[in-house]
């Protein structure tokens, strides 16, 4: 509808003219159980009263609310007629007054796409469950409101639930006459309200600490997740991890946890990671893992725990402005949460995941042709939803590990402070956190700020180095190269490390030197007369955000000796810098893939191992020449079963390489170890095929035609839960059959029945690189369709289709053309659908530029 997709322009001219003081929301969710009445969407009773001002008397503005039907309007006690106010997406007020009180009374839609208010019946046990999720415009599925972060008010829950349900929301609540009431907020964003309800599982705990005042600190802890999973719930190790960052924010921040209690909920078919509801945190439930998994899995949960507590202050304490400044919580959220990982938890290596993993991210996106600055230009809602992307968190982040080395860490902390003081409860922008910051490290931000934050784009940083007739470094450059769609050269602070290897072989460290990196060319005057390096490593520690390039003599040294090198942060680099060579097309795929077979073994850190696999596939399935595709795909597999059996029995690392080994068997040799593992006629010492490493050696023989649909229900039967359903409709979708294939495209693009959970795991399985030709009749079918399912189906299921079924296996200039007709036609589709089809037509690209490559090295 046209008033669903809010305006940057509509927002500010809202924000000038009303104030709002505050939120009373009733909420009726007793019809979540029992039957549904009728054949419309399933429906809740919400009725809302806010109560605002208006700087303009008589002037008219309007509120937000997506709702099938409004019983009754009613402002300042005059009854509106909901037939003329109420369009579907806009309630129209009109004649406002000084002060003003506006009732709704609603009936709102239970989601089945994770927006708004999500309802999941359970099949294990039948038991239906609760949550919502809003960001970034979603609360106005649940209540009507003022939809936009600078509009903040307190708010009061009280929710009417199922007997034997518990129910949840930002502040603490108790249960009196059978209704939910629960604790006025602080002045908080509508995004960020929740509401939980059902009969989950749930662990309490409590955090205590005296403050430096001596006031004593008592935040009640809670952790929450379906029953069916409470067997697999490892509560003590969440408590944990909030606790040590309880701690460290404390410690550094200055500002009391403002927000009462911390529950945190574990959630079924989230769409997101996390979302930072202030005291009522909800995370995807894939966080509490079923089997064994490998440490990379359980850091990976303790920097999300830790990403949505640093938002506390960093977006709910302090909220942006507009979708433009989102940059000022996520990218802060996702720098802390490896700060915070690093410094208070059991994961000191968490900077090296985040070079590998975070910056491949952030890397990626800022190639695109929809790269845009940190500080974004967010026009419409839809805008912002595909913001939540590399840019704002993980470039963000790398930027301001930049900032950190730039300005030193205490500045850097205390800036922080000040803003939280400064900005407690309120809205921001660029401006805001840049002049604390200019406050405290006493350097001129601004240009800092333009090259950094207001500008797109990523430097290559190579090595020029020029020895002397004895073998010293006579000179030792670093040349700094921009793309031309973005040509911006910015300064860097950098590490520069020189390698050599020793008398035993190992590849290590002798010279390291600091230096600020300006302009197309800067010397590194502190390395003259340094012994001759065989690797320049130019953003060793990785303090900058940077594509690292390689002068010859390391990249000789690289190829043979990789594996040597001793640090793993410095390792972890180079694997990154190697695979961005391969994704800009100067390194053929092949040799990417050999580096991986012959040293891939070597890597101690489980994270860059996991890594180095998935860009390992990435290689194979996008980069490799087509006619080398079998011959790096048998290679592949051999390396992934030799390094499984020599692993140390029973370790992640073998769990990792049995993981991998399942992705890239394709062979009858390696699929008939697949069966065998899990009927038991094989074994590998060590190795416990747990269900969950069950379902991932299913699907692999589910796309090669082994395991059938009778196989796959037997399954089912031993693993009959919300997570075994996902699992079976993924490895039936992945059957190689014309016929299974129509019926996955039918489910998703013809159909909304399926949950947002069953959409995403019918795609994940419906393109397999195996079975490019099966799939290659759909990549017409997907330009036919794509704008028509944006329309109709919820932005967050356009995202999933529009991404996950284009025709990216179908790699030719025929697709590429494809691709390019359908922009050409469609000038006018919605900028966000716009956005998505040219980031998928820039990857298709990239892989053909790939594949020539990699042919020209054949």
């Amino acid at each position: 509808m046209p008033g669903e997709n809010l305006t940057r322009d509509e927002a500010r001219e809202r924000a000038a003219l009303l104030s709002v003081d505050g939120y009373e929301v009733s909420l009726d969710l007793r019809s979540a159980v029992g039957e549904a009445h009728g054949d419309g969407p399933r429906t809740f009773r919400s009725v809302t009263t806010i109560r605002f001002r208006c700087a303009e008397p008589g002037a008219g503005s309007f509120a937000d609310l997506i709702a099938p039907s409004v019983t009754a309007v009613s402002l300042n006690g005059r009854d509106l007629d909901p037939g003329e106010v109420f369009d579907g997406t806009r309630i129209l007020l009109e004649d406002l007054a000084a002060d003003n009180e506006l009732v709704v009374d609603a009936q709102c839609a239970y989601s089945r796409t994770g927006e708004g208010m999500h309802r999941f019946v359970d099949p294990e046990d039948g038991e239906v469950y609760l949550y919502t999720q809003y960001e970034p415009a979603d609360s106005r599925r649940v209540f009507a409101g003022f939809e936009q972060p600078d509009l903040k008010a307190p708010f009061r829950f009280e929710v009417r639930a199922p007997e034997g349900w518990t129910v949840w929301s930002n502040g603490a609540g108790e249960l009196t006459d059978g209704v939910w009431r629960f604790a006025e907020t602080k002045p908080i964003s509508t995004y960020i309200t929740c509401v939980v309800a059902g009969p989950y599982h749930y662990v309490t705990d409590a955090y205590e600490r005296v403050l430096e005042d001596g006031t004593r600190l008592r935040i009640p802890l809670g952790a929450m997740c379906r029953k069916g999973l409470a067997p697999h719930f490892d509560a003590d190790d969440v408590f944990l991890v909030t606790k040590q960052g309880l701690d460290f924010f404390h410690d550094h921040f200055d500002y009391p946890y403002p927000f009462g209690k911390y529950d945190q909920a574990f959630v079924p078919e989230y769409n997101l990671g996390a979302m930072e509801n202030p005291g009522m945190v909800t995370f995807r439930e894939e966080f509490i893992f079923r089997g064994k998994v490998t440490r990379a899995s359980y850091e990976g949960r303790a920097n999300v725990i830790l990403h949505e507590m640093a938002h506390m202050w960093f977006g709910d304490l302090v909220t942006m402005e507009w979708w433009d400044d989102l940059w000022l919580k996520e990218s802060f959220a996702d720098f802390m949460g490896a700060f915070s990982l690093v410094g208070a938890t059991r994961f000191t290596d968490g900077w090296i995941t985040f070079a590998n993993r975070r910056k491949a991210w952030a890397y990626r996106a800022d190639q695109l042709p929809s790269t845009h600055p940190i500080t974004a230009d967010i026009r419409d809602l839809q805008d912002a939803k595909l913001n939540f992307d590399g840019i704002t968190y993980a470039k963000g982040a790398s930027v301001l590990k930049q900032l950190v080395a730039y300005v030193g860490q205490d500045a850097f902390l205390e800036g922080a402070r000040r803003y939280f003081k400064r900005h407690a409860y309120g809205n921001t922008r660029l401006g805001d956190l840049l002049s604390a910051l200019e406050e405290t490290s006493g350097r001129d931000m601004t240009a800092w700020s333009r090259s950094w934050l207001q500008t797109a784009g990523v430097n290559s940083l190579t090595p020029q180095v020029l020895l002397t007739a004895g073998g010293r470094i006579d000179e030792l450059a670093i040349v700094q190269e921009a793309a031309e769609s973005h040509p911006e050269l910015r300064p860097h602070r950098v590490a520069v490390g020189l390698y050599r290897r020793t008398d035993t072989g190992a590849l290590e460290r002798y010279a390291r030197a600091e230096a600020d990196v300006d302009g197309a060319r800067t010397v590194v005057t502190e390395l003259t007369g340094a012994e001759a390096p065989e690797l320049v490593l130019v953003n060793d520690d990785d303090l900058t955000y940077c594509k690292i390039r390689f002068d010859e003599t390391s990249l000789a040294t690289l190829r043979e000796h990789l594996g040597a090198l001793t640090d793993p942060l410095a390792r972890a680099l180079c694997w990154s810098a190697l695979w961005n060579l391969t994704r800009d097309a100067l390194l053929p795929a092949r040799d990417f893939i050999d580096l991986v077979v012959r040293f891939a073994g070597r890597e101690s850190d489980i994270g860059v191992l996991q890594m180095l696999h998935a860009w390992a596939e990435s290689a194979l399935v996008h980069y490799a020449a087509p006619g080398w595709r079998e011959r790096g795909g048998a290679l592949l597999a051999e390396c992934a079963e030799r390094e499984l059996y020599d692993a140390e029995p029973g370790s992640e690392h073998q769990l990792a390489w049995a993981r991998f080994f399942a992705r890239t068997a394709g062979e009858p040799a390696g699929l008939g170890l697949l069966t065998g593992l899990l009927d038991g006629t094989s074994a590998v010492e060590g190795l416990v095929v747990d269900q969950e490493l069950r379902w991932a050696f299913l699907e692999p023989l589910a796309a090669h035609g082994i395991a059938d649909e009778k196989a796959l229900a037997e399954e089912l039967a031993r693993d009959d839960t919300a997570s075994g359903k996902r699992h079976q409709v993924r490895c039936l979708a992945a059957r190689p059959s014309a016929e299974v294939k129509a019926q996955c495209w039918a489910q998703v693009v013809e159909s909304d029945a399926l949950s947002n959970a069953l959409v995403e795991a019918t795609i994940s399985g419906f393109a397999q690189s195996s079975q490019r030709e099966l799939l290659a009749p759909y990549a017409q079918k997907y330009f036919a369709a794509i704008e028509r399912v944006w329309t109709e189906r919820s932005i967050q299921i356009g995202m999933d289709v529009v991404r996950g079924l284009f025709p990216a296996l179908q790699d030719s200039q025929a697709t590429l053309d494809a691709t390019d007709a359908w922009l050409a036609a469609h000038e006018d589709a919605a900028p966000a659908l716009r956005r998505l089809v040219l980031e998928a037509r820039d990857d298709l690209a990239r892989a053909l530029r790939g594949q020539a490559c990699d042919a020209a090295a054949g």
